[in-house]
């Protein structure tokens, strides 16, 4: 229902408008997935930066992600209704402000040294990403030819694991090497004790700077730029449709499914680093072990590309299973070998994610008919999963010791390979639909 107003919308829009002008808005459009997409990765460099900062255990710095995450379940529901009230335009600029805002947070954070501070900044920083997604990513899809669409959906996921592949190397140069340079400094010189805390906060302040620049800029051009209105809810047509989304079991499991991997997903890249500079991995310095994240996030990106291929010619909900199945032998592996193989073992987990998200989402939402969209508000709440499983992986770590805590995105890799092969074909309940 809602598709089918947008795309009457788009037409009407399309009689004063060029489609051929709509070109520089999608690349805008674009330009946000790689924003969204690098900012969230920058957490996995953050944590063991501010875990060794604040003196944290693990289950302290994954407050991180509980935060950053906890914010799209929290502000999804209200900015679904504010996108809905001004248009998807007008959403993007205000997720693109709260977001810049969010960054410019971490100034003061930094420059107080407050580790709570640094924690609400995160979380007016996810509030205005969760705006930009639920602005972005529906307008993606309308602006422009229905038949088109998921070939631009595609584009812009692919510049969203762009951005989580680029920002360790940013992460790395502007964040880690500053702080381990000032530490060598420390010890040449023979001052006693440590960096302050506000010494090393400060390392922060100029990347987030530079990020707040960009998306304000960014807010300027979605301004200027001249776009159909699209996304605002005129009059709510009360159309009675019987039942409710959460009767259908595959879209629950599918939540499940949903919750799961991206806690997974989250889990692994948070304790990436930490894992990584162990001695019985490998021990190299932080800053070149935030490099190899970009090896889980990359194989993400190639994997989305090499999916989409393949799922033209098998089953889906085969191909998801096939991931799972070898994202836990992968992780199995990383828990029970050292060395260069556990490390390999669980950046390659990275491929294995690729297609994941978007395939339980969309074998979600199957049949769901005038409840889809009811479903795809669920499913999206669902991602709170990226804030409660990595602070449970935390307290494992404390308690097992960091590469048994592994064990947790083991079993939520195992239901998804469950959801692949039996979960998204369970028996659909019969109903009448309402034209």
């Amino acid at each position: 229902m809602a598709t089918s107003q947008l795309q009457s919308e788009l037409a009407n829009a399309n009689s004063t408008h060029q489609q051929g002008n709509f070109r520089f808005a999608l690349v805008a459009l674009t330009s946000l997935f790689f924003m969204w997409g690098f900012l969230t990765c920058l957490n996995d460099i953050l944590i063991p930066y501010l875990k060794n900062m604040f003196d944290l255990n693990y289950t302290q710095a994954m407050l991180v992600q509980f935060c950053f995450f906890g914010a799209y379940f929290i502000v999804s529901i209200p900015a679904g209704a504010l996108v809905g009230k001004i248009g998807y335009q007008k959403g993007i600029i205000t997720g693109l402000i709260i977001a810049c805002i969010g960054c410019l947070l971490f100034y003061p954070s930094a420059s107080y040294g407050s580790y709570n501070m640094f924690l609400f900044a995160f979380f007016v920083l996810a509030s205005g990403i969760t705006i930009l997604q639920v602005s972005a990513n529906p307008y993606v899809s309308v602006l422009g030819p229905a038949e088109t669409a998921s070939s631009r959906l595609t584009l812009t996921q692919a510049f969203n694991s762009l951005g989580t592949t680029v920002a360790p190397f940013f992460g790395s140069w502007l964040i880690l090497s500053t702080v381990e340079h000032d530490e060598k400094i420390t010890e040449v010189g023979e001052v006693i004790g440590q960096l302050s805390v506000q010494q090393q906060a400060s390392a922060v302040q100029t990347p987030y700077l530079i990020l707040a620049a960009s998306l304000f800029a960014l807010a300027l051009i979605f301004m200027l730029l001249k776009l159909p209105l699209l996304g605002k809810r005129e009059a709510k047509s009360k159309t009675s449709a019987s039942g409710s989304a959460w009767q259908y079991p595959h879209l629950v499991l599918g939540a499940v499914g949903i919750f799961v991997y991206v806690g997974a997903e989250v889990g692994i890249g948070s304790f990436l680093i930490s894992f990584i500079t162990q001695d019985g991995t490998s021990g190299v310095s932080e800053s070149e072990a935030a490099h190899y994240i970009a090896y889980y996030f990359g194989g993400a990106m190639v994997g989305r590309f090499i999916g989409a291929a393949v799922m033209q010619k098998i089953k889906a909900g085969k191909v998801l299973a096939f991931n799972a199945l070898c994202a836990c032998i992968l992780v199995a592996a990383a828990i029970l070998s050292a060395g260069t193989v556990a490390m390999w073992a669980l950046l390659l987990v990275g491929l294995c994610n690729s297609i994941m998200f978007p395939t339980i989402f969309s074998l979600a939402l199957q049949d769901l008919k005038q409840h889809t969209s009811q479903g795809s508000g669920i499913l999206c709440l669902a991602i709170v999963g990226g804030a409660v499983l990595p602070l449970l992986q935390g307290m494992l770590a404390d308690s097992m010791g960091i590469q048994f805590a592994f064990i947790l995105p083991l079993l939520c890799y195992g239901f998804i390979g469950y959801y692949g092969l039996i979960g998204c074909d369970v028996k659909r309940p019969e109903t009448t639909e309402n034209a």
